[in-house]
């Protein structure tokens, strides 16, 4: 295991979101002025200095963002990991995200960035990876747009062989109540449990849970677009580790 997620690997099943300081590397990621400002908007909201604490990410890490969509946690990462490390950034091609006009390739402003663009099925890295992020996500492996059976599971393994020995998964997305099985395609959200069994089943250990994006009051049973609960849903985050 690398001496950067010992740390992450001692935490309990519960992890504490208050942290004593942002580290360093973070706290540079989030300054950096190559970020759109409606980025750094998202900050309060996404929390990513506690979840990059949660996983480990430190300097010379290198690092998948699975499902990197406009790249809001591509480009944090990138500046974290430092010219040592690399991010390697996966957006599948059955939810390809035609670029914004004027907007420069991730890999030109952050030359430690590598964009991988296949289907989902086809998931690889150029080398084995010591930590991987998904958020808000895991639901979308049961879109109806993947024909495989089973294809979390198989994303999941996909992952798990993706990933060093003691490498950590952290997957976030929006709660789904417990038992809706329709709710990845009704609702875009994921019942946590389900979530979890899918992930364990590829080898996965389960270590810990970070409360930073929960909230009680959602009732998780409304489309995490509609207006009265966008960008405020309930979100589990875990975090699971490669034996």
């Amino acid at each position: 295991m690398k001496p950067l997620f010992a740390a992450a690997a001692a935490c309990v099943a519960f992890a504490t979101p208050v942290l004593a300081q942002t580290a360093p590397s973070v706290a540079t990621a989030l300054a950096d002025p190559a970020r759109p400002q409606a980025d750094k908007d998202r900050d309060a909201a996404r929390h990513p200095a506690e979840i990059l604490a949660f996983v480990g990410v430190e300097p010379g890490a290198k690092v998948g963002d699975y499902f990197m969509g406009g790249g809001y946690w591509t480009r944090i990462l990138a500046v974290a990991v430092g010219p040592k490390g690399h991010v390697h950034g996966f957006q599948p091609a059955e939810f390809a995200r035609p670029p914004k006009p004027g907007d420069a390739p991730l890999s030109a402003v952050y030359p430690n960035v590598t964009i991988v663009q296949t289907p989902a099925a086809d998931v690889a890295f150029a080398e084995p990876l010591d930590a991987i992020l998904t958020f808000e996500n895991w639901h979308d492996l049961h879109s109806p747009r993947f024909t495989t059976p089973d294809f979390s599971k198989v994303s999941a393994k996909r992952l798990y062989d993706a990933l060093k020995p003691g490498g950590v998964l952290l997957v976030a997305d929006h709660v789904a109540a417990v038992g809706t099985a329709d709710a990845p395609n009704t609702l875009h959200r994921i019942d946590p449990a389900k979530a979890r069994a899918e992930i364990e089943s590829a080898g996965f250990k389960f270590e810990a849970a970070l409360p930073v994006l929960a909230n009680p009051a959602d009732p998780h049973t409304a489309n995490v677009f509609a207006p009265e609960i966008r960008g405020k849903t309930d979100q589990f985050v875990y975090r699971f580790r490669k034996p």
